[in-house]
């Protein structure tokens, strides 16, 4: 019997162009295997409003074509549902699809993914309820993270340029963790990562240990490094190195509580999202079903 596949595509995500998607489904797909269906989103949220109507509709798995911000909102909509979820990256960073070890080009992955991939189960998380799949954090990641989505230019040149802009200006603030409600940590960090997966996106990994089905989240708290610092951390950070300096502490937890001094701007999945004072970070274990390549 045939599963029903909806590919939901983002059509400006990563300014990529996906006119041809279409065709390169029709030329590619396995039609013995899938029954097929392609739709546009049209606003902000689309995303998650055809997730949650292609869950009702009983498709057996759900695509998300675009970028970060797409992906997220796909697979956020799925959580707990016997739907599967895949990915067709077009974003401007791909953080993780390239943790997955996905093909970065489309006709790839319906080949090697969307035919021949194998289903498997990996870890969500969630801060202060709200869900996310890859990276959440506090701190200067936070804030780059509001620029960067106001930003009309994309990519790794944008960020680096609002990273310079900014860096000088950036005062650290007083953090108190509790790990799993036993061991407490004070720190004035540059940024806290709640990694999920192992980076932000273009390579930039920020724990080269993390792992989507290991039931934790690794919190990364970096320190701010001077400037003269800075190029060699962003060669370890693109060489998966930046745990092998003493720029960064990695712990590992499955609840974080986080303390602050009052609310502010926390970067989810990319999105700057203003939480209160005090915030939750926790795992979601196994929540999300997803198609893989079979060599992983």
């Amino acid at each position: 019997m045939k599963e029903k596949i909806l590919f939901i595509v983002n059509p400006i995500s990563g300014h990529h162009d996906k006119s041809k998607f279409p065709s390169i489904v029709e030329k590619l797909i396995d039609k013995d295997k899938y029954d097929y269906t392609i739709t546009l989103t049209e606003y902000g949220g689309h995303a998650a409003e055809l997730t949650r109507q292609a869950i009702e509709d009983q498709y057996d798995i759900i695509v998300a074509v675009g970028g970060d911000g797409t992906i997220n909102e796909v697979a956020t909509n799925m959580l707990g549902a016997r739907q599967t979820f895949a990915i067709v990256p077009y974003g401007s960073g791909n953080g993780l699809s390239r943790h997955l070890h996905l093909p970065l080009k489309p006709d790839k992955v319906i080949t090697e993914v969307i035919n021949k991939g194998v289903k498997s189960k990996i870890d969500t998380a969630a801060m202060n309820g709200v869900p996310y799949i890859s990276i959440a954090g506090v701190g200067f990641d936070a804030i780059i993270a509001d620029f960067f989505a106001k930003d009309p230019k994309r990519g790794i040149k944008t960020y680096v340029k609002l990273v310079t802009k900014e860096y000088m200006h950036f005062k650290p603030e007083k953090y108190h963790l509790i790990l799993d409600d036993k061991e407490e940590i004070d720190c004035e960090p540059l940024f806290i990562s709640f990694a999920n997966s192992n980076q932000f996106g273009s390579n930039a990994v920020v724990s080269p240990s993390a792992s989507l089905n290991d039931g934790l989240l690794d919190v990364c708290i970096f320190k701010k490094p001077n400037m003269l610092q800075v190029p060699l951390i962003a060669e370890r950070l693109l060489t998966s190195k930046i745990d092998r300096t003493k720029i960064v502490d990695i712990h590992k937890a499955k609840k974080i509580k986080v303390l602050r001094e009052k609310e502010e701007i926390a970067n989810i999945d990319g999105e700057a999202v203003m939480m209160p004072k005090d915030i939750v970070v926790e795992i979601i274990p196994l929540s999300l079903n997803i198609l893989l390549p079979r060599n992983i």
